[in-house]
C-alpha cells in the first residue's frame, strides 16, 4: 500500500524532478533514472521516464539532441531551455509551498495525538 501511494505520489512531480536533474547541464536519460535513483526517488523505469521527456520536450522546456557513440548504441543528450528553467522555478516554488500546508496538516495530527 505504500509502494502505490509513493508511486502516485511520483506522478505528480516527476516532471518537476526530471527538469531538476538537468539544472547543472545537460544528460541522457539512463543518466537521469540513475540520478533520481541515487537521490532516493527510487528507479525510474524507461517506460516511464522517456514519454516525460518527449512531453518535456513537445512542451519546450527541455530541448534533444541525439549524438552518435564510437561504441555501442548512440544517445540522446536533454537539456533545459529558458523556459525549462523558469518552469522548474515556478513549479518548484509551488511544490514547496504545498509540501509547507502538508507538513503543516501532519505536524498539527500529531499535537492532537
Amino acid at each position: 500500500m505504500a509502494t502505490d501511494r509513493r508511486a502516485s505520489w511520483l506522478k505528480g512531480v516527476l516532471d518537476l524532478l526530471v527538469l531538476s536533474c538537468l539544472t547543472d547541464g545537460e544528460n541522457y536519460g539512463y543518466e537521469i533514472g540513475r540520478r533520481l535513483d541515487g537521490a532516493g526517488v527510487g528507479q525510474v523505469k524507461g517506460g516511464t521516464l522517456y514519454p516525460v521527456l518527449n512531453r518535456l520536450e513537445e512542451a519546450g522546456l527541455v530541448e534533444a539532441e541525439f549524438r552518435a557513440s564510437e561504441r555501442g548504441p548512440g544517445r540522446r543528450y536533454y537539456r533545459l531551455t529558458a523556459d525549462g528553467r523558469h518552469d522548474l522555478a515556478e513549479q518548484g516554488r509551488a511544490w514547496l509551498d504545498f509540501h509547507h500546508t502538508v507538513k503543516q496538516m501532519l505536524d498539527m495530527k500529531g499535537s492532537q495525538a
